[in-house]
């Protein structure tokens, strides 16, 4: 399927690097507690004890045993929708090793596959109303954990939105302001950026949008509209500039994306998908040894 693409999107000595870091956070010393358990080889069963939940995260938990030693065997696999109780996957390796692994990946999986079951939901409530655009990530992400979050958007089938300040320009509120004008700072962004970025400019009214567009601005981004104000200025807009790409954001949570979507808008991002997004809980049980 698509995830298992998604899967080698990240880079293998990215996912090393992240593994360590993660580790070295969790044991930046001394391990003590894992002289008490030694180096038995076991088994541990990874658990889903969230209903209904789309598992995301699996190259991260998997680069972060294999970091200690240890092998990760999955029954599920990435992008599956899983429900309580329900058996993910069996670790195995020496038993200190597999302690000192256990939280960092949980924490991954934990937090990615919330991301990709809001996501999934997000999308799903798109796709019922027959809407045509992209539901969108943010910037708003947990700062050194963006990559994580993206590409759990990725198996979430939502857009990841710009990696970083360096993907695409987005003249905010400020940076408008700073340059004086929306007509100076997109010329003044299209002049830096060539022909390989787009240009989105954040706008609080359809005037601003108009001048946007007129700029030469590939994006519009309505910000804070009401989404009776929202579906007008989008229409107009289009109207007067049909290769426009128009994005609604602010204000957008799970309750209320219905009244956002609207044949006019093109792309609708949530900073909810990556704040406050409930987590997925997840737990390793290492199995008592058989006495024979």
């Amino acid at each position: 399927g698509d995830c298992e693409g998604h899967m080698h999107s990240v880079p293998p000595y990215t996912l090393t690097r992240l593994a360590r870091e993660w580790l070295a956070e969790d044991t930046p010393n001394f391990d003590l507690a894992g002289v008490c358990v030694g180096s038995k080889e076991v088994e541990a069963q990874l658990l889903c004890k969230t209903p209904n939940s789309i598992l995301a995260g699996s190259p991260f938990f998997t680069a972060v045993f294999t970091e200690v030693g240890c092998t990760v065997d999955w029954i599920h696999q990435e992008g599956a929708e899983i429900d309580a109780i329900t058996l993910t996957a069996v670790v195995r390796g020496p038993a200190r090793c597999l302690l000192l692994g256990e939280r960092p990946a949980l924490n991954c999986l934990a937090r990615a596959s919330g991301i990709a079951t809001r996501c999934s939901r997000l999308q799903a409530m798109a796709t019922a109303k027959g809407w045509h655009g992209e539901v969108a990530g943010t910037r708003k992400t947990t700062p050194g954990f963006r990559l994580v979050e993206k590409y759990a958007m990725l198996v979430g089938s939502v857009s990841m939105h710009r990696q970083d300040l360096s993907g695409m320009v987005m003249l905010k509120d400020n940076h408008v302001w700073a340059s004086g004008s929306i007509t100076q700072a997109v010329k003044a962004a299209r002049s830096v950026s060539g022909f390989s970025s787009k240009i989105e400019v954040e706008c609080r009214s359809a005037e601003e949008g108009r001048e946007a567009a007129g700029a030469g601005a590939d994006i519009v981004m309505l910000d804070n509209f009401q989404p009776q104000e929202l579906h007008v200025a989008a229409h107009a807009l289009k109207e007067e500039f049909p290769t426009l790409l128009i994005e609604a954001s602010g204000g957008v949570t799970p309750e209320n994306l219905a009244t956002h979507l609207s044949p006019h808008v093109d792309i609708i991002s949530l900073g909810c998908i990556t704040q406050g997004c409930p987590v997925v809980d997840f737990s390793l049980k290492v199995q008592k040894p058989v006495l024979h």
